[in-house]
């Protein structure tokens, strides 16, 4: 890749545009979970926008914030895990990378992801910046790529909070700062944002277990992941679906169900490990419509609840990926009773959002129907979303779309010791079902 420079310009808390609600607004259990309490990063590659876009979307981002008003403030620990509502402010960095150096050089970040230069991308010390040294919830860096030509690209680096957002969530505040960047009105948005964190009965809150001396640290795994990408194309995918109809008399299957079930037997084969040891694929299903009421559209909070499936290694090199499929998708379908049960407080001794993370387990996430995809400041949508790998020890893929104008999936994964790469990709090379 090509050497990159990038230079800041500008840091700045920005603040909604008008005066908001003041005040506490509590978080949903989910919300307070001790596993959310992290930020997620990412980058968000659009290949028109030109020189004013960092100040387009400073100013819509101000706007939004007047009805998205709790993301402009900072969380705080009582007995529960609040939000405080102080309009404190997103913070915003503006910057510019070489003139030398195009995002047609990067190829949009689309090539080895691993010499992508976060730490230039990524906006820089926002965590000391808000009063009283408390983090912002959303971080944002505008890198516009100004080149010779009137429309040049940029890439925006996210960092967001996860205990305020889910995937989901974060994508609809970014398509609001979007849609009023292309002019429509705050008050017309597409989705009009909903709070809605009391849709789950009060548990014990796993926020006061910080008042508690903590558990005793699992071992650290001595292995170190690698990133690999795998692209499909949508032909290939195509294929699968329909050789699964076949051999399943007639049955359907969704394109995350075939790549997560691929994956899982692929990856199981590849850590070569004794047939009798089970492997767990664990992913994460939005539970939006199984609350009582449904929460509405809007609602931009965390609601789901972790999927298991579990086989040992050899049962899965035995059967086809097709019999993967099917155990993905009778976990689904108890879904609905296990988040029930969790409601209750029936889900027994385990907890269901603290699986171990061990190599054995991977975990596997959707993100093309997230929203990211979609946002559009008024260039256009991106040419490449780039997940950023947030731990070297949790096994981890990422099911994206690939980088615009291809058609299909791009597998983002940080799931196999470097040993074991190779074997992964060879035999994800084919979308085999039967």
């Amino acid at each position: 890749m090509e050497s990159l420079t990038v230079t800041r310009h500008a840091r700045t808390l920005v603040q909604p545009f008008r005066r908001t609600p003041s005040g506490r607004l509590d978080l949903s259990f989910i919300d307070s979970l001790p596993v959310l309490r992290c930020n997620a990063r990412t980058l968000h590659v659009f290949r028109r926008g030109g020189a004013e876009a960092a100040a387009v979307i400073r100013e819509a981002l101000s706007k939004a914030l007047v009805t998205y008003y709790p993301l402009a403030g900072r969380l705080e620990q009582l007995e529960t895990l609040l939000v405080d509502c102080s309009a404190e402010g997103v913070w915003f960095v503006e910057a510019s990378a070489d003139g030398s150096v195009t995002l047609d050089d990067v190829n949009c970040f689309d090539d080895n992801v691993e010499s992508i230069p976060y730490d230039r991308l990524l906006p820089d010390g926002g965590a000391e910046q808000g009063a009283r040294g408390r983090e912002p919830l959303v971080q944002m860096q505008a890198t516009i790529f100004v080149t010779k030509f009137a429309c040049g690209g940029f890439v925006i680096g996210l960092i967001f909070c996860h205990a305020i957002c889910d995937g989901l969530g974060a994508a609809q505040f970014l398509s609001a700062v979007g849609e009023i960047a292309r002019g429509i009105d705050s008050d017309r948005l597409s989705a009009a944002p909903v709070w809605r964190r009391d849709f789950f009965p009060q548990k014990p809150n796993p926020s006061s277990a910080s008042l508690a001396p903590p558990p005793p640290l699992p071992p650290i795994p001595n292995y170190n992941l690698q990133q690999a990408n795998i692209d499909i194309p949508i032909d290939e995918i195509n294929r699968a679906k329909i050789q699964f109809h076949a051999s399943t008399g007639g049955k359907t299957c969704s394109t995350f169900e075939a790549v997560a079930a691929s994956l899982w037997k692929h990856r199981s084969a590849a850590i070569d490990l004794d047939p009798s040891v089970e492997v767990q694929l664990v992913f994460f299903a939005n539970c939006r419509q199984l609350v009582e009421p449904p929460l509405p559209d809007g609602f931009y909070g965390n609601c789901f609840f972790p999927v298991k499936v579990t086989a040992s290694i050899g049962a899965l090199a035995a059967g086809a990926v097709a019999g993967a499929i099917e155990l993905i998708q009778e976990a689904k379908g108890r879904l609905r009773a296990e988040f029930e049960k969790y409601v209750k407080g029936e889900e027994g001794e385990e907890d269901p959002f603290a699986p171990p993370l061990v190599y054995t387990t991977l975990f596997i996430s959707e993100w093309g129907r997230l929203g990211f995809n979609g946002v559009d400041y008024g260039w256009g949508p991106p040419a490449n979303v780039v997940p950023i790998q947030g731990s070297g020890i949790i096994p981890v893929g990422i099911v994206g779309w690939l980088p615009l104008p291809r058609k299909g999936v791009r597998l983002m994964t940080w799931c196999v010791e470097e040993a074991h790469r190779p074997g992964l990709i060879r035999r994800m090379a084919a979308m085999e079902i039967e």
